[in-house]
């Protein structure tokens, strides 16, 4: 396969995080000479993450520990996406999340209405919940056939981690849908337009001058291409080339490392 690097900088700049510019608690090969000179350069960033399980302000003080200081208003996850979507469409509903603590919490502040009583359920949540049992389950199952809505925060199989992946919302997901015969409705992280008009309003760049860098084909790299964004793929996360070389989605440009991003591709 013959890989293709961009050969100018772009007026914007969506990174995507676990995979693409950290992995654990370690920024990835490239990634801060990469984000330094780009944004040296004058250029927009933003970050976007579908990890429902922290907060905005947590990957702003995550960034900066890692050295590359960051404002939350650079942030973007699925959960903000979907807490706005809810209170812009049904304020103040009650809601059944199959979540961890954060997105509770940031449902709670928004003024949305926690509930596990399956008639008084207007939306069942799923998300990426490390403590999800049966119990959850059946009252997802009983709210969704009493006519509750079903959407979710994000899609992912799995989220990336040092040695390997923890399972996430997809799983969540279809088991809801395999027991109820009933479709989630609407997913609002990565590749949603949600997602990715929440993404460029940070920018506050045209589409046509942005490129969308994550290491995910069907989320990150989708989002991009739908968006109307150039789209980077580092090697350093989910997708693997034997992989990637079985997508019908495909990246226009391939990294091994994040600074082949830049017009020198890495050998500055």
């Amino acid at each position: 396969m013959t890989r293709k690097l961009p050969q100018r900088l772009y007026k914007g700049y969506v990174f995507d995080l676990d995979g693409t510019v950290y992995l654990g608690d370690a920024l990835l090969p490239g990634a801060k000479r990469t984000i330094e000179t780009v944004r040296r350069a004058g250029c927009r960033t933003a970050f976007v993450s579908n990890k429902p399980v922290a907060t905005r302000q947590s990957y702003a003080d995550k960034l900066t520990r890692l050295g590359l200081p960051t404002p939350v208003e650079d942030i973007v996850n699925s959960s903000q996406v979907l807490v706005r979507w809810l209170t812009e469409n049904a304020p103040g509903a009650r809601v059944f999340p199959i979540a961890e603590q954060v997105l509770i919490d940031e449902l709670t502040e928004a003024g949305l209405q926690i509930t596990d009583v399956p008639g008084e359920i207007e939306f069942v949540i799923a998300s990426f919940d490390r403590t999800f049992v049966y119990r959850k389950l059946q009252i997802a199952f009983d709210a969704i056939r009493a006519g509750s809505r079903f959407i979710a925060s994000n899609g992912d199989a799995y989220c990336p981690v040092p040695g390997g992946g923890e399972p996430d919302a997809a799983c969540i997901i279809a088991a809801i849908e395999a027991c109820t015969d009933h479709k989630v409705e609407l997913i609002a992280g990565k590749p949603s337009a949600l997602m990715a008009r929440t993404a460029m309003a940070v920018l506050g760049t045209d589409p046509g001058e942005s490129i969308m860098v994550g290491d995910r084909v069907e989320t990150d790299i989708l989002m991009g291409q739908r968006a109307g964004m150039a789209t980077a793929m580092p090697l350093t996360g989910a997708t693997t080339l034997e992989k990637l070389a079985h997508s019908e989605v495909q990246p226009d440009f391939v990294l091994e490392r994040l600074d082949e991003l830049l017009p020198d591709g890495g050998n500055g």
